[in-house]
């Protein structure tokens, strides 16, 4: 009487271990990059809600958006990523910025971010 066996191998685990090893040690390494860049994302739509803020001096909108960085624990984006441009009903704000990190030995990764919010007359838009 002969029984079949079923299963995975001792073989056949360990190379699924290691597939999901690899992307467990991606996800270590990407996951806090895009929590920041939805950090960024928050502080920008909370300084667009701001009542007024159109008519704000740039360098006024500039520190609100600090405060709202150093609350969320931003810190790849300077103040040089951050353009405040004229626009007829405001002002315009970008935040365009690079992230770069270690990955494998000599192997890196590189994370570009843009982003674009209308400051209105109104806020809260």
């Amino acid at each position: 009487m002969q029984t079949k066996q079923r299963g995975i191998t001792l073989i056949g685990f360990i190379i699924v271990m290691a597939v999901v090893g690899f992307f467990a040690y991606l996800a270590m390494r990407l996951v806090p990059v895009y929590a920041e860049y939805y950090n960024v994302v928050s502080a920008m739509k909370g300084v667009a809600a701001e009542p007024g803020i159109a008519n704000m001096e740039p360098n006024r909108v500039r520190d609100l958006l600090d405060r709202r960085f150093n609350i969320g624990y931003v810190e790849s984006v300077k103040r040089e990523h951050i353009k405040i441009t004229r626009d007829s009903s405001g002002y315009r704000l970008n935040v365009k910025y690079e992230v770069r990190g270690p990955l494998f030995y000599n192997l890196d990764f590189v994370a570009s971010f843009d982003r674009t919010v209308d400051l209105t007359r109104g806020g809260g838009g």
